[in-house]
């Protein structure tokens, strides 16, 4: 029985103590409100009058009535309701108009629901903690522990000599099924098929080493795939002696990777975000030196991602059908191990937060995988 695949059920459960995707960061403007919904929470997005971004729950914590339909001065949000105000910011209440002066009610010890929130490489991020904030309080929001994600850059960044665009889908699955399906290896050849990218006519075998990280795993550096024309032409491109790329994934939903190539590099930043318990988005983030002089580079590269993006989309719109029965998985080896790490690392990490004891990592060490693809 030891060679039947392992069987896995998914349990949509969204983590909590972590930075997500909120909104792109040029679609949030000054003195206007957005809404937005992460792991099921409504909030309201927004930008100050300098410019910096905030999130509040978007409730107001009185009666309930969603803020994002009131006032926005630049600095404090009124809600449509009854007038109370709240400082952008951290939430505190400023004004209750309908108090008498006569009456004592502390107003600034009042708090609506607030988080930690930063501007990050072309995105607006927020800090769900753990547990999230109620839509009322009376005390101040606590500081994220880390500060927000970013894309890593290399050599030339303080001159800004670097390209970068975003791109996002919305996949109707739940977190577990877009994650496992952002790092599955073996899809490419069946789901991204293209003239200039691969068919199933190029499959061969792979080998590839992953090693443990905190949160998560690597696939070490190696020599980009043989069978993607974008590499041959990079290759051609950078005249270097060697090019690399290293993949990592770290909880909740980070997907890095990184190509070197000489001077030259292109690093992404690539999340699952988990929206409900059955809707998921797939934001990508690029950034490069490569081909920096080419016309139309940003856009050509939106235009090759949005592709990939758009397939993997159908394929999870098809692949939702299957799982309204709630199927379990049948994970097999080598391709389905980064799968099985996911789900490993989830409970690992979960249980950590339960006992309070250092997280165990599901991986000892280095592991060799092959598959074809």
């Amino acid at each position: 029985m030891s060679d039947l695949p392992q069987r896995q059920a998914t349990d949509a459960l969204m983590l909590t103590g972590f930075w997500y995707r909120a909104l792109p960061a040029d679609r949030v403007h000054r003195n206007q409100l957005y809404k937005a919904t992460l792991l099921e929470l409504p909030l309201v997005v927004g930008r100050d009058r300098a410019g910096h971004p905030f999130a509040l729950r978007d409730a107001c914590p009185h009666r309930g009535m969603p803020l994002n339909g009131g006032q926005f001065d630049g600095k404090n949000l009124e809600c449509a309701y009854h007038g109370w105000q709240f400082d952008a910011h951290n939430g505190q209440c400023q004004l209750i108009p309908s108090l008498t002066s006569d009456q004592t009610l502390k107003v600034d010890r009042i708090y609506a629901g607030s988080y930690p929130c930063e501007e990050r490489d072309d995105f607006i991020w927020v800090y769900i903690p753990d547990p999230p904030p109620l839509g009322a309080g009376f005390t101040a929001p606590a500081a994220a522990p880390e500060p927000a994600p970013q894309i890593e850059k290399f050599g030339e960044t303080s001159g800004g000599k670097y390209k970068i665009a975003y791109l996002q889908a919305e996949m109707p699955v739940s977190i577990d099924h877009g994650i496992i399906g952002l790092m599955d290896p073996a899809h490419g050849p069946f789901v991204h098929q293209a003239w200039w990218w691969r068919s199933q006519h190029s499959i061969h075998e792979k080998k590839k080493n992953f090693e443990p990280i905190p949160n998560g795993f690597r696939m070490s550096a190696h020599t980009p795939s043989s069978n993607s024309a974008p590499y041959k032409l990079l290759r051609l491109y950078a005249d270097a002696d060697s090019i690399t790329t290293t993949i990592d994934f770290i909880l909740p939903n980070l997907r890095t990777e990184t190509i070197r190539a000489g001077k030259y590099w292109f690093s992404s930043l690539t999340t699952v975000t988990p929206i409900t318990r059955s809707e998921c988005r797939i934001d990508v983030v690029a950034a490069w030196n490569i081909f920096r002089w080419m016309p139309f580079g940003p856009e050509l590269l939106k235009f090759v991602f949005a592709k990939f993006v758009e397939q993997d989309r159908r394929t999870m719109e098809l692949q939702a059908e299957g799982l309204k029965h709630n199927p379990h998985l049948m994970l097999i080896d080598d391709a389905d191990r980064p799968a099985k790490w996911y789900f490993q690392l989830k409970a690992a990490h979960l249980e950590a937060k339960r006992t309070g004891a250092p997280m165990q990592h599901p991986m000892s060490g280095p592991v060799t995988l092959k598959w074809r693809s």
